[in-house]
């Protein structure tokens, strides 16, 4: 099993940002790590469903996220996906030579954060929780805040850049899928590669499931991100 949980993007300034994406997409925050802290980062998570969207910026100089920031700007920052077999992906990358940059944890979810230098286009994790059902790192309480009033599921990922099918094939590599040219076929969504004018590559949409209809086919730009209505 390997299905897409949570997107994550960056500001520059989280209050804003925050704000645009909750009005325009009806969503609730459902949790906020004082952990993070320790990154120097401040966050907001936000249900969609039973996947989560983030939201990072940082609280001080000096951060990874910082200086992302400065390269690109506003935009996609990271995917994790979810497994069930978290240590065979854990030897397939030891294996494939991927670095495993931080392994993060907490009672009841686990995940390995991959080197973007080896992956390119965003920060990749690959997370287990148990029970499956749950997601540790967006608090107890998040089925509670899950809003499905505009849209109640994310089901795909774009990542674009200079070199699309190199992207296609590093992120085939790190995830352990095959791609079918510019796309990755996970169980519950897919990734697609594109042009685009980051050359180390660029989270740059997402596929987001309209309750209304009649919205399909509405592109909205937030947080850096065009957010497609499908």
């Amino acid at each position: 099993m390997l299905r897409l949980r949570q997107v994550v993007l960056v500001a520059g300034e989280l209050r804003p940002v925050e704000r645009s994406v909750l009005e325009a997409l009806d969503l609730e925050v459902c949790f906020r790590d004082p952990g993070l802290a320790v990154f120097g980062l401040r966050h907001g998570l936000y249900p969609i469903g039973d996947r989560i969207l983030e939201i990072v910026s940082p609280r001080e100089p000096g951060t990874a996220a910082g200086r992302y920031l400065e390269r690109a700007g506003d935009g996609g920052y990271m995917v994790i996906v979810q497994t069930d077999e978290l240590e065979t992906h854990r030897k397939r990358l030891v294996a494939e030579g991927i670095r495993i940059v931080h392994e993060a944890s907490r009672p009841g979810i686990r995940g390995l954060h991959l080197h973007p230098a080896d992956v390119g286009g965003a920060i990749v994790s690959i997370d287990r929780a148990d029970p499956p059902d749950s997601w540790a790192w967006a608090g107890d309480d998040w089925r509670y805040h899950a809003a499905s009033g505009v849209v109640s599921d994310i089901v795909g990922v774009e990542i674009t850049g200079a070199d699309p099918e190199d992207l296609a094939r590093r992120w085939s590599r790190a995830l352990g899928v095959p791609n079918a040219g510019r796309a990755i076929a996970l169980d519950d969504a897919e990734i697609r590669f594109g042009p685009g004018p980051v050359p180390e590559g660029r989270l740059s949409g997402l596929d987001l499931v309209a309750v209304d209809p009649a919205r399909r086919g509405e592109v909205l730009a937030l947080g850096g991100v065009e957010m497609r209505l499908v």
